[in-house]
């Protein structure tokens, strides 16, 4: 084990959150470039859209679940979190370059439907994400104590993940879509493989937790179902946002009536893309400057009810408010604090009320908590969305679930030392 790392420096929490930073940097392109060229380029429908879309949380309702499983009992690659880490770094990224070329794919091979080709490497992609999200984030809990330190690497996680999400907007919209999806193919294979070269995992998952407080963390069931149930409804409405932001912004923003079709495509990749920037760049700051000393004052449980309510506010205010550009990115502004709280707080929450010996299979379980509203969200929702004469019906599902999801917060518990 390297100094840092013993010491648990600060270079050693920034160290442990890449491979999460590159996941997230690959669904950062997911979500900025799919809709948009699925849209413009192959001029699918919205609900045909949210098919594709659907691939990918299918295939994590049981990819998550099996690969935290066996990544508990196994040990090769000079680790258990490793070996997938490095396996869906290289599959997201070889996904990532397939994006813009699935029509070239399609004419190769001769299979004459676009959606399929598009279904295939969504599946691919998302699943590939799916494989190492989970190990990204278990070897936080690995390699962390229990209490704040932990609540320090999954809130660091966070900001720096945000941090390059927002690079990956901001390429979108400064340079194009393609040249951040190009640039992505190598951010994504080095974050995801490169730190796992200088992190040591341990051996025996339980060990950790003994030598902490003297005791095996028994998994509270009860809390866990109430914890999953109030994130469900979070990720509902922030997946609905992310699939058909193009079909309210292509209705209510008056800058993108009465202008030709190729520069009104161009416009909107460029609005998303400034969009999706702000509410990760400026939701970078949140996590370690304001959510962990901020839970140290009023817990977790409680930073993450707020935060969520702010977000659920933030939603309404761009059905009533956001007609311009302007004021979509500062209703964005308003978005960031629940974006930042919704993924690092809760995996802190979660990883102290399951047995530590288990943690890769909680976290997979924990993810259809993503996965199913997600599957909802591209199924149900594209249809209603399809069919709804105003586009407003996007933000108002995500504010409604947002506001569902920081009520049923309130009933989560904090996690107590043993005695």
């Amino acid at each position: 084990m390297l100094p840092f790392q013993k010491k648990l420096s600060n270079f050693f929490y920034l160290l442990i959150g890449f491979p999460s930073t590159a996941m997230g940097f690959a669904l950062s392109i997911q979500i900025a470039v799919l809709s948009w060229i699925l849209r413009t380029k192959f001029h699918l429908e919205i609900d045909q859209i949210g098919i594709v879309w659907a691939a990918g949380p299918i295939a994590g309702i049981l990819g998550q679940p099996l690969v935290g499983l066996i990544s508990d009992k196994i040990w090769f690659w000079g680790g258990r979190r490793k070996p997938f880490i490095i396996i869906g770094g290289l599959l997201a990224a070889l996904m990532i370059f397939a994006l813009p070329n699935i029509g070239a794919i399609n004419d190769f091979f001769g299979i004459g439907s676009v959606m399929a080709v598009a279904i295939t490497v969504a599946l691919t992609l998302d699943l590939s994400i799916n494989v190492s999200f989970n190990p990204t984030r278990a070897i936080i809990a690995d390699v962390t104590p229990d209490g704040q330190p932990r609540t320090k690497g999954y809130t660091w996680m966070q900001s720096v993940s945000n941090l390059f999400g927002s690079g990956a907007y901001l390429m979108g919209a400064l340079i194009s879509n393609y040249f951040l999806i190009y640039a992505g193919v190598v951010i994504v294979f080095l974050f995801s493989i490169g730190p796992l070269f200088f992190i040591e995992e341990p051996r025996e998952l339980s060990k950790h937790e003994t030598e902490a407080d003297g005791s095996k963390t028994k998994t509270q069931w009860g809390e866990l179902f109430k914890l999953y149930f109030a994130h469900a409804f979070s990720w509902l409405g922030i997946q609905t946002m992310f699939v058909y932001i193009f079909a309210f912004l292509e209705q209510k923003m008056s800058s993108m009536q009465n202008i030709p079709v190729d520069e009104r495509n161009a416009h909107l990749g460029q609005m998303i893309g400034w969009s999706f920037f702000i509410l990760n760049a400026v939701g970078a700051i949140w996590p370690a400057f304001l959510l962990e000393p901020l839970s140290k004052i009023a817990g977790r449980v409680r930073t993450q009810a707020l935060m969520v309510g702010i977000m659920s506010a933030g939603y309404f205010g761009i059905v009533f408010l956001a007609t311009t550009p302007f004021m979509l990115y500062t209703m964005m502004c308003v978005l960031t604090f629940g974006w930042a709280a919704v993924v690092s707080l809760p995996f802190a929450i979660m990883s102290e009320k399951v047995d530590k010996s288990r943690m890769g299979f909680f976290m997979g379980i924990f993810n259809l908590s993503v996965v199913l509203p997600q599957l909802v969200a591209s199924l149900l929702m594209g249809r209603l969305i399809s069919h709804s004469a105003d586009k407003s019906l996007v933000f108002i599902i995500s504010g409604v679930s947002l506001a569902i999801s920081a009520f049923l917060w309130i009933f989560v518990s904090e996690h107590k030392k043993p005695a």
